[in-house]
């Protein structure tokens, strides 16, 4: 049962590892392609930075989402559990 308590999270883990790799290159396409429409339309104005930081900042948050165990990490929810379970059963 271990094992494959091990598996599953290693396995969610990856998904969301690919759903951060997803969500960069998305925000390096995207953001090439507004520097491009702006260097055509308005050179001397740079819009494109704007939404460049403002998607950067959730492209920040859902990086240590994904690299940083945290405060709330999986290994906290997992000591959570146990400690609730424990509480229940001595409750009981």
């Amino acid at each position: 049962m271990e094992n494959e308590e091990k598996y599953l999270r290693a396995k969610k883990r990856v998904q969301n590892l690919k759903g951060f790799y997803q969500h960069l290159l998305s925000y390096i396409l995207v953001n090439i392609m507004l520097f491009i429409i702006n260097m055509v339309t308005d050179a001397s104005h740079w819009w494109f930075i704007y939404p460049l930081m403002g998607w950067g900042i959730g492209l920040i948050a859902h990086a240590l989402s994904v690299y940083s165990d945290g405060f709330m990490g999986a290994d906290w929810e997992e000591r959570k559990i146990k400690e609730y379970m424990e509480k229940d059963k001595r409750d009981n």
